[in-house]
């Protein structure tokens, strides 16, 4: 497979480039920082714990470098033969790991250093994680102007996210942001028991599916705003949307109205956090409507709230948005949808790439 080609690498990562040459990518640093961002893929095997972290970092600002040295040895010691006992106890002889760090440093470099002791064939990525976020950077910067996207675009609750799974199933090229962001993308888009990741992962997750990505062929992405719940799109992938063909969805009114029941079924059983949800739309309509929207939620009357809502607020909001910021949409082909079911979207995205020419076309047409 042919894939777009990766920013060029500074000299202390060149491992970056062979990261499917190990067997497993081993992060070392604390849960914390493993949480706020890492190698998609990687392990998580911290040799000091949140908690030991910090209290190194107090020793080294209270006394000295030698005696925080001192103590964290201790501890990266401990931790790492529980790992040896527990994680790592079934990797075979020619295991072949990748270890990083912070920035390359102590934490990666003992670990390696047991390893190769070991048997093992491990490398300690130079650079670190700091490396690794400056190729994201510059990745993400690079690596849209050279792919070839699609955007699928239609009103809200038209099916876009179903269309991308359809897709998706067909073989075809799916960058899918509001599953990679956890979100939907709008002010009621939150997911029930779903934190979105921080901007960093975000990032990270968006890239990982770029590098994945046959360059010739194209990508599906849904039409997305700047940001997607608290996250940010990338910069240059934005702009490259937007300057893309697009396709619009046309699914009916009812069938909209059953799709986003379904979506949004966890808002139909707690009219109160549905409520503070409307809130946030008083700015734009003004407290009037808002209680309206709000009563009907009350009452529990969801189709003619939602009809509502569509009508009154995402409509009109989604197209001034869409003429406003992607070029093509007002030439856009259309695609009807016959129903809200999987079969219906299967059949939709037959015809999309019949429509596109197949899954290889460049232009749509």
């Amino acid at each position: 497979m042919k894939r777009s080609a990766p920013a060029a690498p500074d000299a202390a990562s060149g491992a970056l480039d062979r990261l499917g040459d190990f067997d497993e990518i081993i992060d070392v640093r604390s849960p914390a920082e493993f949480a706020l961002d890492h190698i998609p893929g990687a392990t998580s095997a911290p040799v000091l714990s949140n908690v030991e972290r910090a209290r190194i970092g107090t020793l080294h600002a209270a006394d000295s470098a030698f005696a925080a040295k001192r103590a964290g040895a201790a501890l990266v010691a401990a931790n790492l033969a529980r790992h040896l006992e527990t994680l790592f106890s079934d990797r075979p002889r020619s295991w072949r790991p990748l270890v990083y760090c912070w920035r390359g440093g102590q934490r990666s470099g003992a670990m390696t250093e047991v390893f190769r002791r070991i048997g093992w064939r491990a490398e300690q990525l130079e650079g670190g994680y700091r490396a690794y976020r400056r190729r994201v950077v510059a990745d993400l910067d690079q690596l849209p102007s050279g792919m070839i996207f699609h955007i699928v675009c239609g009103v809200t609750g038209s099916g876009k996210s179903r269309l991308l799974r359809a897709l998706r199933r067909t073989g075809a090229q799916v960058l899918d942001l509001e599953e990679l962001a956890c979100h939907r993308g709008s002010v009621l888009g939150e997911l029930p028991g779903q934190a979105q990741p921080s901007q960093k992962m975000f990032d990270s997750l968006v890239r990982s599916q770029l590098l994945a990505f046959d360059a010739t062929r194209p990508v599906f992405v849904e039409a997305e705003s700047k940001k997607i719940g608290v996250l940010q799109v990338p910069d240059a992938l934005m702009t490259a949307m937007r300057a893309s063909p697009c396709l619009r969805v046309d699914l009916g009114i009812e069938q909209r109205v059953a799709l986003l029941k379904e979506e949004y079924a966890h808002f139909l059983g707690d009219s109160e956090a549905l409520g503070a949800q409307l809130d946030c739309l008083t700015l734009l309509h003004g407290h009037a409507r808002v209680a309206q929207w709000k009563a009907l939620g009350q009452a529990h009357a969801w189709d003619d709230l939602v009809a509502t809502l569509l009508a009154e607020h995402y409509d009109p909001a989604y197209l001034r948005g869409m003429a406003r910021n992607y070029a093509g949409f007002g030439t856009a082909p259309v695609l009807p949808v016959a129903a809200a079911d999987n079969a219906a979207f299967d059949a939709a995205a037959r015809e999309c790439l019949t429509l596109l020419g197949g899954d290889r076309a460049t232009n749509l047409r």
